[in-house]
């Protein structure tokens, strides 16, 4: 069945998703905050991080939020996740009650430690008439590059109500994109976010010139520490060891599209996190994600060192070499 969907933020995530939703049949309206991005995009037909994807003629483009928001069956949250509250706050007024909404941004909230769709619905909630909020988070091993090629995907949606989740699965399901549903929702946007920051200590040590060893091990404790903080706030343990856990980790640490894991490799050759940044030229969400993740770990007292050695690293209080050496002198222990 045919839905009006609105898409907010044009960048490669939210582009390859407008675009295959539109291939899917549905009328897609997508909304950049830059109204330069917004004409570009319409007369090109095209995004210049996604070389080779051409979008649907069908596509439709504004620069205009209240317009993406209004009418929608489907309103799809693709903006970087330090851009996701004031968005939400622009969004809210223009939203009727019960709107569902699908998130794709990963990411916490630093100060509030809350997820994106937590944030969304604060900001939901904080207008008059909303009491009924329907936020549904669409995560996994999903790189936009090959999304935006018909390459086939898996993904959760996960949503607390499994109705929501279902709608999401049956809007965005096609033959190159299969979703799976979720009600663990925190889970699923916890193994989300932190999966960017272990990326960064693969792409590290990558950098240090370290192999297929050192990976291994840090994507494996990567995920047992993603897991401990996952199941002491109150998530369930399969969660990590599904799609938007354990596959988005791999995909993250081993995929040369990986901005994390490029960022990573910069820093373990001897760059600062800032000049890591510009030189990938994208957001690099592990970055963003770092200081919520250690306070989370510290409110919850599980104890996660890899990240505290990529903290280390990107503070720039400790050289990669020596955060690495740090990590294997540790107490012997148990697995």
């Amino acid at each position: 069945m045919k839905q009006k969907i609105g898409v907010l933020g044009a960048g490669t995530w939210g582009t390859a998703l407008a675009r295959m939703l539109a291939v899917n049949g549905h009328d897609v309206t997508m909304w950049s905050a830059l109204p330069q991005e917004v004409k570009s995009m319409s007369i090109t037909r095209r995004h210049p991080n996604l070389p080779g994807m051409e979008l649907p003629k069908t596509m439709h483009y504004t620069a205009d939020i209240a317009d993406v928001c209004t009418g929608r069956d489907l309103l799809v949250f693709a903006v970087p996740s330090v851009f996701v509250r004031s968005t939400a706050k622009k969004a809210a007024a223009c939203l009727p009650d019960g709107q569902l909404i699908v998130d794709v941004a990963k990411g916490i909230e630093e100060k509030t430690l809350l997820t994106m769709s937590e944030v969304i619905e604060s900001e939901l909630q904080a207008v008059p008439g909303h009491e009924h909020c329907r936020v549904a988070a669409l995560s996994g091993p999903t790189h936009a590059e090959e999304v935006a090629r018909d390459m086939p995907t898996l993904i959760v949606a996960a949503a607390r109500d499994e109705a929501d989740a279902q709608t999401v699965q049956k809007i965005f399901t096609n033959p190159n994109f299969r979703v799976y549903t979720n009600t663990d929702r925190r889970g699923v946007e916890l193994g989300g976010a932190v999966k960017n920051v272990i990326a960064l200590a693969v792409g590290m040590a990558l950098g240090l010139d370290y192999g297929d060893n050192a990976k291994a091990a840090l994507i494996t404790r990567g995920n047992a520490e993603l897991a401990r903080l996952g199941v002491a706030m109150g998530c369930q343990a399969s969660t990590f060891a599904g799609l938007s856990g354990m596959g988005d980790l791999i995909v993250t640490c081993t995929s040369m599209h990986s901005r994390n894991l490029h960022a990573g490799m910069l820093m373990g050759r001897g760059l600062s996190a800032d000049e890591a940044k510009k030189e990938v030229g994208q957001v690099v969400e592990g970055i963003n994600a770092l200081p919520a993740a250690r306070k989370l770990a510290r409110q919850y007292q599980v104890e996660m060192p890899i990240v505290e050695a990529v903290h280390g690293i990107v503070s720039g209080t400790l050289s990669a070499r020596n955060a690495v050496a740090a990590l294997m002198g540790r107490g012997l222990k148990r697995e």
